[in-house]
């Protein structure tokens, strides 16, 4: 592929093809009564702060959608899925979600939780002996149970594979098990478990492991037999893209002096899958969203969602586990109320009488975002296919991060509050 830089002039015909607020029909703003009056002129403004923010930052390729009770009602697509092909970002381009992933892990260790095969109290070590070889300076392994692993308490470090891994040659991620275990003897905890909260993405891989272990499958094939399946959702898979796929996968682009270098549509996440393999279309992603607010009228539909897990489990995972201290975004332009607290899997913040439920995702130069109000029933999600080298300033262009930290504001404070509002009237 010849690279080339990214012209303004292009990237605007891409807006112009593939953004637009559109519901059930194109557009349509969903059904009658699913949004208040006040809706479309606030998404209007969020639709150009999209566009204009994304064009700003020479991104390659996003999308972004809102929803209530499981209905789109708005949905902007920005830019390409794969420049060599000249694909661009569309309803079914598939992106990769990163730690998203988690949020699935957590529903599976429910799912086993509620079936009576583990406690969220067990201590680990019963289920991985091999943890006992871990340093643990504030006592006993046996202190760290399942719940700290879920609520990322367990002190256990943040990256999952701290040696080597610069080499285009090196693995993504470690590929078995073992390579996990020899790393035991030289890892050590670094806080008392359940006095804090430190993001550990080992901590969801030993989930994941629980997982394999008590069910007798692999990790991939219990989600897509229990949670992908009966949502829905047959255009989700791990890793690698299937064939009859391929044609809908979003590569992923790192920007060097506003140059997009692809880094390839697909790369093996290994042992560490439930930590962060997950790829989906966001119609698909639109499946998940609508099992995580609840059906609207309840019937056969939320029969089939409580197939999966229980309202009341997924309440108990949205429970504040751990608060995060300081601002959610040091520097960015979240509400200085904004407070981040840790569930199960599950990220919640709070700002005037707001209350969401979410996650983040970020692997390779893909980056992601959900974010859901129980309360009313609404949902936004977006994803994005590219982020800038680090320059020699520590700067980055496109700076993805601030890209999604840029757009959650604006929907905190511009758009779900209005449907809570609509309710009180």
């Amino acid at each position: 592929m010849k690279t080339r830089k990214l012209r303004p002039a292009l990237l605007i015909a891409a807006i112009v093809l593939t953004t637009g607020t559109q519901g059930v029909a194109a557009g349509g703003l969903g059904r009658p009564g699913q949004a208040p009056d006040v809706f479309r002129p606030a998404w209007e403004q969020v639709r150009h702060y999209f566009a204009n923010l994304l064009e700003e930052q020479g991104m390659v390729g996003g999308s972004l959608w809102f929803f209530k009770s499981g209905v789109p009602l708005a949905r902007e697509m920005y830019g390409f899925a794969d420049l060599e092909m000249g694909r661009r970002v569309e309803e079914d381009t598939i992106f990769h979600w990163g730690s998203i992933t988690k949020t699935f892990t957590g529903i599976a260790i429910m799912q086993l939780r509620d079936l009576g095969l583990l406690d969220l109290d067990d201590p680990v070590v019963h289920y991985i002996p091999e943890l006992r070889q871990v340093h643990n300076p504030f006592g006993s392994m046996r202190d760290i149970t399942i719940r700290h692993l879920m609520s990322h308490s367990s002190g256990f470090r943040g990256s999952t594979w701290p040696w080597g891994g610069g080499e285009d040659w090196h693995p993504h991620e470690p590929t078995s098990w073992d390579q996990i275990v020899a790393m035991l003897p030289y890892t050590e905890i670094h806080f008392e478990p359940g006095s804090r909260w430190s993001y550990s993405n080992p901590g969801i891989i030993f989930l994941g492991r629980i997982i394999e272990l008590l069910t007798g499958e692999d990790f991939e094939v219990y989600v897509d037999k229990n949670v992908f399946r009966p949502l829905g959702m047959f255009r989700t898979y791990f890793d690698h893209t299937p064939r009859h796929l391929l044609e809908h996968r979003a590569n992923n682009y790192t920007v060097v002096d506003g140059v997009p270098k692809a880094n390839g549509l697909d790369f093996d996440t290994g042992i560490t899958v439930s930590n962060g393999g997950l790829n989906a279309p966001i119609t698909d992603m639109a499946k998940y969203l609508g099992f995580l607010v609840g059906a609207p009228d309840g019937g056969e539909l939320q029969a089939q969602y409580e197939l999966v897990l229980q309202r009341s489990t997924l309440g108990e995972m949205w429970n504040d586990e751990i608060e995060i201290g300081g601002p959610v975004s040091p520097g960015g332009t979240d509400p200085a109320d904004l407070r981040q607290s840790m569930g199960l899997t599950y990220f919640i913040l709070e700002t005037g009488g707001l209350r969401l439920i979410g996650h983040t995702g970020s692997q390779k130069a893909y980056f992601s975002f959900f974010y859901i109000d129980p309360t009313t029933g609404t949902a936004a999600i977006a994803a994005f296919n590219s982020q800038g080298a680090v320059a020699e300033d520590g700067s980055r262009q496109p700076d993805a991060r601030a890209v999604l930290n840029n757009l959650r504001t604006r929907l905190t404070g511009g758009v779900f509050p209005l449907f809570r509002d609509a309710d009180r009237r």
